[in-house]
Formats: structure tokens, sequence, C-alpha cells
């Protein structure tokens, strides 16, 4: 659901330093929001201010969110301390190894363009046509 960031509300944070939002405004840019920010019922920011100051920034005017059901303050706290701490990054072999599939979609060789342009020319010649 889109909502208006400036009808949330930021209360009290665990996470003081926001730090540098430079790279995640970068990817909001370039990709969009890939996760929401989570907000209670009121309209309370739960979790993702870090994606939310970013989306300012970036002079967004309305953010897609999750809504959890619980008013609850340790509830609220608990969810924004497992959504800063529950995620395991790439480890430095996965991270290169990314790099490289990525690179070789974005630079592929001469015989794996050819051979897309051939399978590309075949799906096109046995498309099926509307009767």
């Amino acid at each position: 659901m889109q909502m208006e960031l400036a009808r949330i509300i930021i209360r009290k944070r665990v996470r003081k330093n926001l730090g540098d939002l430079a790279s995640l405004m970068d990817s909001l840019r370039r990709h969009g929001l890939l996760n929401p920010v989570v907000i209670n019922s009121k309209n309370e920011l739960v979790a993702g201010h870090r994606r939310m100051e970013s989306a300012k920034r970036l002079g967004w005017s309305m953010i897609e969110v999750r809504i959890v059901d619980t008013e609850d303050k340790a509830d609220l706290v608990e969810m924004e301390i497992e959504e800063n701490t529950q995620r395991k990054n790439l480890t430095t072999d996965e991270l290169a190894e990314a790099y490289l599939r990525l690179d070789k979609l974005r630079h592929p060789s001469f015989f794996s363009r050819i051979w897309r342009a051939i399978v590309s020319f075949f799906r096109r010649l046995f498309r099926r046509r509307p009767a």
C-alpha cells in the first residue's frame, strides 16, 4: 500500500545514526524500493528509517508501506531490532561470483551474442500468431 511520507510518524528510534545514504539513494533511484517500510496502525514507523529518509531526499512524496498489527511498544522495538540484525551479508566469494555473473550478462562474449541472436530469431520465427 502506498502512503504519503509526510503522514508517517517517526518516534524514538534504536538507530541514532543513519549513516551515509548515498548508495541507498542511488539504489532507490535505479531500482525503486525493493522492500517496503513497516509502520503500525497509528502510522508510526517500525522499520525502514534509512529507506524512508533516502526517499525523502530523492523528493518522493509517497512510499510503499507494510502495516503490522501491533501497538505494543516492546514488540515495536523488537521488530526494529530484528529488522537491523537478522540479515546475513554475502560472503566475499559470493559477492565476487555475483559481480562476475553480472559482468558476463552486461558484457557477453562474441559467441554468447551470436547464440542469443539465433535463439531470438527462432523465437520470432515460430512465435504463435493470433488466429
